[in-house]
């Protein structure tokens, strides 16, 4: 390499959905000591995508150039990678984990296979560093696979995943700066513009968000209500539900296409609430806590990582309507004694990037990893 050459880093994304793709632009941007080269594969067929991606890529002039570094998803084949590009297999490389296979919970309407859980544990193996985006993600990762490696018969090596646990780091992906403003207007705790800001689909449990609308409107308490989110072709009955039932509470419904329309609605709303089974870091709830809503979340997850715990509703994951209950009684309480506002500091792109620079800088070994 050149003198005062930057060093070189292939980044791969083989799953590109919103996440994925915000947290691997946002870090391009926010490291320019680097020379990026970006690869990235759309979010559909998931299945062939997350097995198939190492194929998909075999012919890819990119990957016939020599990297100072390998930044990958947790959705590359990473194992499958260096073995069909042999010049790229001693490269170093950082696994980035937005999620993990063993952690998510069951649609009911998937066929069950090993095989995205074995492209997450032979990647973690051929990593140098593996990040994850919160201690959630890493514990349920490493729990996750030492109870899937302890059903295999024979021929595991010892020490597999404390080797794994070593190199495994937390580094969150970050909330833009300038979504953390003062609140313009004032907590509206008579008639609360409760916000619900997450995909569509069955792990983030629209049903239950259903059922603590039910308790509250039982309860007599008023509210005004904001549903928006990335939206599938199908998605869960419990969305037209909502929308029939308390249509003349809505304030937005849908996904709002323009992003400064969505930071206005953070601005706006009082309560963001989580009714989710699954979620690896929360960066719904993270932004709105940026823009001054105050948070409902069950106690689970990630979230303990962030929301204060007087603003945890308990959880009752097999018991929709027992932790529809407690949520309803945790927010008519905190609406009657508003907490302290709880601003997510630490999430901040602009700390967060110098941690991003610094595990970088050490993988290509010019610092050491803490």
């Amino acid at each position: 390499m050149p003198p005062n050459h930057p060093p070189r880093i292939l980044l791969l994304s083989a799953y590109d959905a919103g996440s994925h793709q915000r947290w691997r632009e946002q870090l391009v941007a926010s490291q320019p000591d680097f020379h990026w080269e970006v690869l990235a594969l759309p979010p559909r067929f998931f299945r062939w995508r997350i097995r198939g991606n190492a194929l998909t890529w075999l012919q890819e002039p990119a990957l016939k150039a020599d990297y100072d570094l390998l930044i990958v998803t947790s959705m590359v084949d990473l194992a499958s990678l260096k073995g069909f590009h042999p010049h790229l297999a001693r490269t170093p490389t950082i696994l980035y984990m937005h999620e993990n296979q063993f952690a998510y919970p069951d649609s009911g309407r998937q066929h069950s296979s090993a095989e995205p859980k074995i492209v997450n544990l032979y990647s973690s193996v051929a990593a140098d560093q593996v990040l994850f985006n919160s201690a959630w993600n890493r514990d349920s990762f490493l729990e996750g696979a030492y109870r899937f490696l302890g059903k295999m018969p024979d021929g595991l090596p010892d020490g597999l995943i404390h080797s794994i646990r070593e190199k495994s780091h937390v580094i969150p992906v970050p909330i833009e700066d300038r979504l953390f403003l003062e609140r313009g207007t004032a907590f509206n705790a008579q008639s609360p513009h409760l916000l619900w800001n997450h995909r569509w689909e069955y792990d983030k449990a629209p049903d239950r968000l259903l059922r603590l609308l039910e308790a509250l409107t039982a309860a007599g308490q008023d509210f005004r209500l904001s549903v928006v989110g990335e939206q599938f072709r199908n998605q869960p009955e419990a969305f037209n539900l909502i929308h029939e039932h308390y249509r003349e509470r809505i304030v937005h419904w849908g996904f709002l296409e323009s992003r400064a329309d969505y930071d206005r609605l953070l601005a706006e709303a009082d309560v963001a609430i989580s009714t989710a089974l699954h979620d690896f870091q929360g960066l719904a709830v993270l932004e709105a806590m940026a823009s001054g809503c105050m948070a409902l979340t069950p106690d689970r997850l990630a979230y303990p990582e962030y929301v204060p715990a007087p603003q945890r509703y308990i959880s009752y994951p097999d018991d929709p309507v027992a932790e529809a209950d407690a949520a309803a009684g945790l927010l008519r309480q905190l609406l009657h004694q508003p907490p302290e506002s709880c601003v997510p500091h630490a999430w901040r792109l602009s700390k967060l990037n110098k941690k991003y620079y610094k595990v970088i800088s050490a993988t290509l070994g010019q610092l050491t990893v803490c």
